[in-house]
């Protein structure tokens, strides 16, 4: 396996799904993007939308247009009631799934919360050559997310679209 640029910068756009949050509530978006911000990358867009597969689909086709972002991190509407439409959103979309991406958060997830991790349905892959990642809204799940699996292969992830 060929070893990436990690001081390669990423250009993302983060979307919060959920009917409840706003700018100011919204402690998962931001955690995303002060993260993201914290290894020097940049975070191009920010949105909320609410549970609607139709929003959540427009927005993520708009921003994969956008040759400056490369990933796409969305977070909540990923559990079991009517409302959580976000994986029903982007799974039917995504070119390629990273089917692997799902299973070790689950994993992740199980060390920490037990067999409730089960009821996940984080999903990653990609779409129109941009790295997507959607994981649950509770901030202990972004914070999982991110530090152990998305912060440290976006840069790889970005790479192996881009390769030729």
């Amino acid at each position: 396996m060929h070893k990436h640029n990690e001081k390669a910068v990423v250009n993302a756009a983060v979307l919060t799904v959920s009917d409840t949050r706003t700018v100011e509530n919204d402690e998962s978006g931001k955690l995303i993007k002060d993260l993201l911000e914290e290894q020097k990358h940049i975070v191009h867009d920010y949105k909320i939308t609410k549970d609607n597969i139709a929003l959540i689909d427009s927005i993520v086709r708009t921003w994969s247009e956008d040759e400056t972002i490369q990933v796409i991190i969305i977070t909540g509407g990923t559990g079991f009631t009517k409302r959580d439409v976000t994986y029903e959103a982007i799974s039917k979309m995504l070119d390629k799934e990273m089917q692997g991406f799902g299973e070790l958060f689950r994993s992740l997830s199980y060390t920490e919360i037990g067999p409730k991790a089960m009821f996940s349905r984080a999903i990653a892959g990609s779409f129109h050559d941009k790295a997507i990642y959607v994981i649950p809204g509770s901030k202990n799940a972004v914070n999982l997310a991110m530090t152990k699996l998305i912060l440290p292969t976006c840069q790889h992830f970005v790479e192996e679209l881009n390769r030729q």
